[in-house]
């Protein structure tokens, strides 16, 4: 219960003092020049607290930079990539704007004039999706803290983002670029072109296994069964803090993909000599492969030597192989297993589209069964009248 206590100041000046117990039982002061807004802060800090509505005035006095520092100690368990995108995100588009200000001070007007701010400075709908999402986590644990009431990022919607294309490519276009990619053209400059054989190899492995390039960079040679014909997916690698870090896959879940016998040959002579903890596909210098290095200085050249489409990614491969297996028949289900996906929705959302392809060929197919059917009545009917 609050209470309210007069009391007179060195000066000869009168205060009023509210006093009361917030819900962790620490005894709290307020002081006011009068006393209606003495009993009036009283009988709101009373039903604010009864309704498990009381905000922590010390918490909300805390800027945005001190909770965003605090947030991003509970987020040391995500990778290390996310983690610093989130570190990135915070240092280039929100501590300058809200580093100093108090979280309470932090309006839904504020951040629909930050989110404007960011699309007329050019800032990509995905920038500014991140710099939303940030905020609002940061923001989302002075709420649950104690510290603001609201959470004012709570309806400052953007646009969904386009769904990004995809480009399919067709078995003989992946030969094409892997070719491309392992014989790399003169730059120009008077210097011969390089050969690189294993980057090749690398292309054509990833477009007909369907692996993600992390899955690829951080596969080891014991992980390639070539009796069986099956490829192991232990681990993924991604690059963070200048660093290469090896985890488990994207879903967590560890899988087995088929390989086809010819590239199979292929990786049986790629490996000789290799150990057991070796990685199967390295720089040239025989070290750990850098994607980022392997895609702006190998990848994307070929791509425009191959004569693909110029918005073709590394990523299209798993989109391609993916496509190829639907094309042969192949179920939803041995797809989504293969491709490592977290549920049989992410693959027909990703893929559905695909599938109506088939629709000619299977409507011959029932017609075929129809037809077979009906032969087989025909033919009984005669045998029951003879």
């Amino acid at each position: 219960m609050a209470t309210v206590r007069k009391r007179h100041t060195a000066s000869g000046d009168t205060r009023w003092d509210v006093r009361y117990w917030d819900p962790q039982r620490r005894q709290r002061t307020r002081t006011f020049q009068r006393k209606i807004d003495a009993d009036k802060f009283a009988n709101l800090v009373e039903t604010d607290i009864a309704r498990g509505e009381w905000l922590d005035p010390d918490l909300a006095k805390e800027t945005f930079g001190d909770w965003a520092s605090r947030w991003l100690l509970t987020t040391r368990g995500r990778a290390p990539k996310t983690r610093e995108r989130y570190e990135s995100t915070l240092r280039r588009h929100l501590l300058p704007r809200f580093e100093t200000t108090p979280v309470s001070r932090i309006t839904h007007p504020a951040v629909l004039a930050l989110l404007a701010d960011l699309d007329s400075s050019g800032s990509s709908l995905h920038t500014a999706r991140n710099v939303r999402a940030v905020l609002r986590l940061v923001l989302e644990l002075a709420r649950r803290s104690g510290a603001i009431r609201v959470n004012p990022v709570d309806g400052a919607t953007l646009p969904m983002p386009p769904p990004t294309e995809m480009v399919f490519l067709t078995a003989d276009q992946i030969a094409t670029l892997a070719s491309e990619v392992a014989n790399r053209h003169s730059a120009g400059n008077g210097r011969a072109g390089t050969i690189h054989p294993d980057y090749g190899l690398l292309v054509r492995f990833a477009g007909f296994t369907g692996l993600r390039a992390g899955e690829i960079v951080a596969l080891r040679t014991a992980a390639i069964d070539t009796m069986r014909g099956r490829v192991h997916v232990l681990a993924s690698a991604t690059e963070a803090y200048g660093r290469i870090h090896v985890g488990p896959p994207k879903t967590k879940q560890r899988r087995s993909v088929p390989i086809p016998k010819s590239l199979v040959d292929e990786l049986t002579q790629h490996l000789a000599g290799k150990g057991e903890s070796d990685f199967v596909f390295t720089s040239a210098q025989g070290e750990m492969l850098r994607y980022s290095n392997f895609y702006r200085r190998h990848f994307k050249p070929a791509v425009s030597r191959a004569g693909l489409p110029e918005a073709t990614r590394f990523h299209d491969l798993r989109h391609s192989f993916a496509a190829l297996l639907i094309a042969e028949g192949a179920h939803p289900k041995a797809i989504m297993e293969w491709l490592g996906h977290s549920s049989i929705q992410v693959t027909l959302g990703t893929y559905g589209h695909l599938f109506p392809n088939l629709e000619a060929s299977l409507v011959d197919a029932l017609d075929e069964v129809y037809r077979s059917a009906q032969l087989i009545e025909v033919a009984t009917v005669s045998s029951i009248e003879r």
